[in-house]
């Protein structure tokens, strides 16, 4: 297995060390590459800064994203490591200042982080490089990485079970040879997913107003519906209402009903009506990242006023 040991704030450690969220960001302001270097659900551990040479915690990786500035704050808020989106905000702008008031930013989404104690804190391994800045991948098919991850193990002690639940290989036919993350994906990871999904716009009316679009659940998690991109529209904040309280679907071919009864109901809705028949005018370029037909079928089983 591979691993990857990222070079982390002091700052940001010791802030969400305190919290113990569900999952973080940790984000990198001037970062333009994709981090491909672990698999979706491999750990992704944590190292301080020089003198602090220790790895002092981790997470699981879930995806690498580039998200503006002001949709990391409203998708994960204080699991960026910061109290206020201020601080957050000035944190970012001394590495990007000049350019513009909502840059994008890199994001790599962890879940279920675990932040050790002082006394558990594991020494940097033996072949680090003091030149190291973003962070060095191990496997454990290696001595070195071998030791690390041993210790690892040691201070988290059921981690096998838990990376085990983590993720599913081949899910189906329908998404192909893909690694899915359950429904351990928290709500901030599911927002951030749905909105780069569907590139900023509403699914349905192609709005791009970020305050107003919303990451909606086909099936809602209260329903057992996963935190994943297959369950999930962006919509505008008005549609987002409609679906949820079953006034608008969506068919497993991915074509808008807009129910009569909000015209029985409320004697209005002619906006909506307009779109009643019509495909989604954007989806995800990714097909694996399209709404599934098993929740689209749930929601008009069960939700939809048809």
């Amino acid at each position: 297995m591979k691993f990857y040991i990222g070079v982390t704030d002091d700052n940001w450690f010791h802030f969400l060390a305190q919290q113990r969220p569900d999952e973080v960001n940790f984000w990198r302001p001037r970062d333009k590459s994709n981090f491909k270097v672990i698999d979706e659900g491999a750990p992704f551990l944590f190292k301080l800064h020089s003198p602090n040479n220790f790895i002092v915690g981790g997470g699981f990786f879930v995806k690498h994203l580039f998200l503006p500035l002001s949709l990391t704050w409203d998708a994960f808020g204080i699991k960026n490591g910061a109290a206020t989106y201020d601080g957050f905000r000035q944190s970012i702008m001394k590495f990007r200042e000049g350019e513009g008031l909502n840059p994008t930013i890199g994001s790599t989404i962890l879940t279920e982080p675990f932040f050790f104690e002082r006394k558990d804190w594991i020494p940097i391994p033996s072949n680090w490089s003091k030149n190291i800045v973003k962070g060095k991948s191990y496997a454990t098919d290696e001595p070195v990485g071998a030791n690390v991850w041993r210790q690892v193990q040691e201070r988290l002690g059921d981690l096998d079970r838990r990376e085990g639940e983590l993720v599913v290989q081949d899910p189906g036919v329908q998404f192909g040879k893909t690694v899915e993350i359950r429904s351990r994906i928290g709500q901030s990871a599911f927002r951030a997913m749905v909105t780069d999904a569907y590139k900023y716009r509403c699914s349905i009316t192609k709005e791009k107003t970020l305050p107003v679009l919303e990451a909606a659940h086909i099936k809602p998690y209260s329903e057992s519906g996963p935190n994943l991109t297959q369950n999930g529209l962006l919509l505008r904040s008005d549609m987002h209402i409609l679906f949820d309280k079953g006034y608008m679907t969506v068919t497993d071919d991915h074509k808008v009903e807009v129910s009569g009864r909000i015209r029985e109901e409320y004697e209005n809705g002619k906006e909506y009506y307009a779109y009643h028949g019509k495909e989604l005018s954007n989806l995800p370029e990714k097909v694996m990242d399209r709404p599934s037909a098993n929740f689209l079928n749930w929601h008009q089983d069960q939700v939809y006023k048809g």
